[in-house]
């Protein structure tokens, strides 16, 4: 079983930039095939960002998100991580990472087995 926890959250100005870090302990973070981080915002649902399916190098965004987030195709290490660039006021929400036990639809989060407690972003217009 592994324990994912989320770093790198923070407030940050319109167009700012954000690092995510999930790093893994208890099992090594490459034998999840999949690795996916979400997000929910104050009053709404939990939502998909983007996900890294490791064995086919697979990355996958959510269409508000696509062209500004980027997660790696290839696991380095034992830490995941999720680069947000040009943040717009929109993004503020808690980040979660999640691990899954077998490939599934990344975009659904009952795919995913294991969660982080999630970090904050705060985006200021």
């Amino acid at each position: 079983q592994v324990q994912l926890v989320e770093s790198g959250g923070g407030l940050v100005q319109v167009g700012g930039s954000l690092t995510l870090s999930c790093a893994a302990s208890g099992r090594t973070l490459s034998t999840y095939p999949m690795v996916g981080w979400f997000r929910q915002a104050p009053g709404k649902e939990r939502e998909f960002v983007a996900a890294s399916v490791w064995r086919d190098r697979v990355t996958d965004y959510a269409g508000s998100v696509k062209g500004r987030f980027t997660v790696p195709r290839e696991i380095a290490g034992n830490t995941a991580y999720l680069q947000m660039n040009s943040l717009k006021p929109e993004d503020t929400a808690v980040y979660y990472c999640a691990a899954a036990t077998r490939l599934g639809l990344v975009q659904i989060s009952n795919s995913y087995s294991y969660w982080g407690q999630g970090t904050q972003v705060t985006v200021s217009s």
